[in-house]
């Protein structure tokens, strides 16, 4: 039979886990801010013109595309009888060409142009005309691919639901089942990343530093809680969008739910705006400063995503500077005012930690020979001076915390200040042995979640703890 028939491949959603709409339209945010301009202005003309358009402005490497692989062994094994192969999809002829290259499995290929959008009908007729009715079998995936269903001697369907198989089965035509992706809730669920919402518990840290823990305070900081995690999950949502050719080349991050294939770029468009504005309803219970805090914040990561993360130096203090946004959120929530001296250690604190995070990616970019981290201003070259950074302002958080143990505002809060020099004993010791671990290649992405997961973090900040609440009670001498 394969050496009879043309087997036809849809593109999105069949031989890819993924929409190259969305992948060239990302790929152009990533690029130019202005990209949701040019999408909108020329869907003006047609989904085609919107296509043709993106696939200009938003380079792809097919290369690191997440392919699906019982598609591309069903294929193989077409090929192998003497079957001829064609792609054929709605996504641009152009990004179509360049996959055909890539893989070098197809015979034709043939795709959307600025006029005609390849898909449903105009697909099912566009087939039927080349290669005649029952001439062809055929992959796909959705419900727009039923007319092809339809005109095909064979249906090969990826992952459909049961309601759509019946569909195609009432036409009376073969079938044939594939694999797809993983449940979407689940992948939808990853992608919002509920474990980095422990960065949030920052916004708790006011009420600790001022000694001001009460019902009330309790209550505001917890909602704020609550509403900067959906925020900062619209945020991640976005990055994840945003990042995925370099996530891609990531040995760890290519695992990611965009990035793999495992969630729809479709979903995360509609998911991140979501989140941020439910954020932001949560935020409206907390006063209009809270608000303008959650909005700057989320000003800054969207400075931050699409030009400053590639800006050696000013990524960091960006990236420090979002850490200490939490700590500000969290005093305006509970109308505490926020300490100079609570601020300057919290900025070099976040700026060591960040500093880690990149000397991290570095030692990766060192140990796998290349010359650059992807999508960032560092080379390998400069691995020694962002770990002196790293070491430097760690050093200078605990200078700061001397210096405070010195003041007399310390005498405010602690009855017995002197113990507090034990807490940069202990971080003297956390940073520095961070550091060492980052080095040897022992470093989490996220020096954050290594420290909260981190068995030696654990036990540092139990002590560190023990230390603050002795210090204030006046305990030990």
């Amino acid at each position: 039979m394969a050496a009879e028939r043309t087997l036809v491949v849809d593109l999105d959603g069949t031989l890819i886990r993924s929409d190259m709409l969305f992948e060239t339209f990302w790929s152009g945010v990533s690029r130019n801010w202005r990209t949701p301009f040019e999408a909108a202005h020329s869907l003006i003309a047609g989904r085609a013109a919107l296509k043709q358009r993106m696939s200009q402005v938003g380079p792809v490497d097919v290369g690191s595309l997440p392919y699906n692989p019982s598609v591309l062994d069903y294929i193989a094994r077409w090929r192998a009888g003497g079957g001829r192969t064609a792609l054929v999809t709605a996504a641009n002829q152009q990004v179509a060409d360049q996959i055909a290259e890539h893989l070098g499995l197809f015979d034709e290929v043939h795709g959307s142009d600025a006029v005609l959008n390849l898909k449903g009908e105009n697909k099912a007729s566009f087939l039927e005309a080349r290669y005649g009715r029952r001439g062809f079998d055929y992959i796909g995936d959705a419900q727009a691919d039923l007319p092809v269903w339809e005109r095909a001697a064979c249906a090969i369907m990826v992952g459909v639901p049961a309601a759509l198989r019946a569909r195609v089965a009432a036409f009376g035509r073969e079938i044939v089942d594939l694999p797809a992706n993983m449940p979407v809730a689940s992948a939808s669920l990853r992608v919002m990343r509920p474990h980095q919402w422990l960065k949030n518990l920052l916004v708790f840290l006011p009420l600790l530093a001022a000694h001001q823990i009460n019902g009330q305070s309790l209550a505001l900081a917890a909602l704020a809680f609550v509403a900067f995690s959906f925020v900062a999950s619209s945020v991640y949502v976005l990055n994840d969008l945003l990042d995925l050719a370099a996530d891609r080349a990531h040995p760890r991050k290519k695992n990611r739910p965009f990035a793999s294939g495992a969630l729809p770029l479709s979903h995360g468009t509609l998911l991140a705006p979501a989140l941020l504005f439910i954020g932001l309803g949560l935020s409206l219970a907390l006063g209009k400063m809270f608000v303008l805090a959650v909005l700057g914040y989320y000003m800054a990561t969207m400075a931050y995503s699409l030009a400053l993360k590639r800006q050696p130096i000013i990524d960091i203090v960006m990236l420090a500077g979002l850490y200490t946004a939490r700590i500000v959120a969290g005093g305006v929530s509970a109308g505490i005012p926020i300490s100079v001296w609570l601020l300057a250690f919290s900025g070099f604190f976040f700026f060591s930690l960040a500093a880690v995070k990149r000397q991290a990616e570095l030692v990766d970019v060192v140990a796998s020979g290349r010359e650059k981290a992807h999508g960032r201003g560092y080379t390998g070259a400069d691995l020694p001076v962002v770990t002196a950074m790293a070491t430097a302002s760690g050093y200078v958080s605990i200078l700061v915390l001397g210096l405070y143990i010195n003041s007399p505002a310390v005498l405010e809060l602690y009855a017995n200040p002197p113990m507090l020099w034990g807490v940069c004993l202990v971080m003297f010791y956390w940073v520095n042995r961070l550091v060492m671990l980052t080095h040897r290649g022992q470093m989490h992405d996220d020096p954050v979640v290594f420290a909260v997961t981190d068995r030696t973090s654990q036990l540092c900040f139990a002590t560190v703890t023990a230390i603050i609440a002795l210090g204030a009670v006046g305990g030990i001498g």
